[in-house]
């Protein structure tokens, strides 16, 4: 049973690996990710990930598995910036609040799809000016919902958490073993 990993992301794969899962093939799908009008970021980063994953050409026989990572701040929705401005912009939005971190994980199996999603806390400290300009001059807010990534020199900026660490960096590990073994995937493979 060959594994299609339907993103592009190394923190995907690095995940994964975590769970001693090795994807066979990797297809990043080319799917317009902007939010519906008025549409929730939960909803969206569903959507997200259940068009992602059927967005990816596959046989018959590959597990293809995809997974959206959304920054919610209230209603508001914290896509990817598309510059540094934008990235200053929410990190500045982000600074001494809590916001939400929704990941979805789609699995797909011929006609079958399964869809789990995680929703974390996460407070960000106050950032000063000098934390900011500094974190944008790393690039490491560059592909990032949100602007930051926790597993990066952001990690500094936020004291507490409340939910799935895994699903913050971007695949939420325990819903993801469960859709794998759901489409029959062979994760955890006997010794005997």
């Amino acid at each position: 049973m060959r594994l299609v990993l339907g993103s592009g992301s190394p923190r995907r794969r690095e995940l994964l690996a975590q769970i001693g899962v090795v994807a066979d093939d990797t297809r990043p799908p080319d799917i317009d990710e902007d939010p519906l009008k008025g549409e929730l970021a939960r909803p969206y980063c569903q959507r997200m990930a259940c068009e992602k994953a059927l967005a990816v050409p596959a046989e018959a026989d590959e597990i293809v598995l995809a997974a959206d990572t959304t920054v919610a701040l209230g209603r508001r929705i914290l896509g990817k910036p598309r510059d540094a401005g934008e990235a200053a912009e929410f990190l500045h939005a982000l600074s001494g609040r809590r916001h939400r971190v929704i990941t979805a994980v789609a699995v797909r199996l011929g006609d079958k799809l399964w869809e789990r999603d995680s929703v974390s806390a996460v407070k960000m400290k106050m950032l000063s000016d000098l934390e900011v300009n500094a974190y944008l001059a790393s690039d490491d807010w560059r592909g990032k919902a949100g602007g930051y990534s926790i597993q990066g020199p952001a990690g500094a900026f936020i004291p507490w958490i409340s939910g799935s660490y895994t699903a913050i960096v971007g695949l939420p590990l325990s819903e993801t073993a469960g859709l794998l073994m759901a489409a029959g995937y062979p994760l955890y493979r006997s010794c005997a």
